[in-house]
């Protein structure tokens, strides 16, 4: 399957949209071909069938995420979806990163896995009694193939939340905390989505790479820096669950409806994001154009 990013379309004042509400964001998706069918079963992790012909059929592999397009997109937008529809940036939520120190360095997501498990046990007993706290993990790969930590935290029962990097170091025990600032951050979904994608490009690289489609500035602490778009998807193995949530945290709502109904949703704000893209299947012989607008009702 093929996805491409083509010329920004119209979508239609009477067609259908899927509407998507996460607290002050709402984005409205709408796709040329409806399709309310499938056309194909999945018989077990290697095989899968077409209906219309009874063909079996095997999955294709990867080595790597990037490999898998498809597959990616979708995880980073099922990520989105969830980190919005739970975390705005309110001052009683933290985002921190946790990593291991040189000799604990691993490439073992089982264990990683288990790791944070036990973090997020001594951290709610530190809070016993006084707040419960949900969160949402995401794991990012090294280069080396060594894994660390983004997760999200909500300290559901305070208006507020402090706690000292030293304490949180403690309480991790693997190595080190990086508490990132969510001040001013209106879309928390695509701020960390930033963290897990994107690669920093060092200044004395940056000449090499002017002019390349993928190269970005962002304002980083108050400073420009320039990054690659993307580049660090080659690095996410295939197989391992790239994130995880604890129950408090639920995925938004998708309503289908009118364009024109939709529009009324949001009112006069203007959309600060769209996109359309292209889906080509050969081997189904599919083809799809697929339209997104995402309002921010803080802007």
């Amino acid at each position: 399957m093929k996805v491409k990013k083509i010329d920004e379309k119209t979508i239609p004042e009477n067609a259908f949209v899927t509407v998507t509400k996460m607290n002050h964001l709402i984005e409205l998706q709408h796709m040329e071909k409806k399709n309310n069918t499938n056309h194909i079963r999945k018989i077990d992790s290697d095989r899968y069938v077409f209906l219309e012909t009874g063909e079996i059929k095997e999955f294709q592999k990867s080595n790597n995420r990037s490999e898998n397009t498809n597959s990616l997109r979708q995880t980073f937008k099922k990520l989105r979806y969830l980190i919005n529809n739970n975390f705005t940036g309110a001052k009683n939520e933290l985002f921190i990163t946790l990593t291991y120190r040189g000799e604990l360095q691993t490439r073992d997501h089982i264990k990683v896995g288990k790791d944070y498990d036990n973090f997020l046990k001594r951290l709610k007993r530190a809070f016993k009694g006084k707040t419960t706290i949900d969160a949402i993990k995401v794991l990012e790969p090294h280069e080396s193939g060594n894994w660390h930590m983004h997760v999200l935290l909500r300290f559901n029962d305070l208006d507020k939340i402090y706690i000292a990097n030293e304490e949180l170091r403690e309480i991790w025990g693997n190595g080190w905390v990086t508490v990132n600032s969510l001040k001013d951050v209106d879309n928390v979904g695509a701020y960390v989505s930033a963290y897990l994608s994107d690669i920093e490009v060092p200044e004395d690289r940056q000449k090499y790479l002017e002019g390349h489609a993928d190269l970005i500035e962002k304002e980083v602490d108050g400073q420009k820096k320039k990054f690659l778009k993307g580049a660090r998807l080659v690095f996410y193995p295939t197989g391992v669950n790239l994130f995880s949530k604890t129950k408090g945290c639920i995925y938004p709502e998708r309503i289908d409806m009118s364009y024109k109904n939709a529009k009324k949703i949001v009112g006069a704000v203007t959309p600060h994001y769209k996109k359309s893209i292209e889906i080509n299947d050969t081997e189904s012989d599919f083809q799809n154009t697929i339209t997104y607008e995402q309002y921010n009702l803080r802007r």
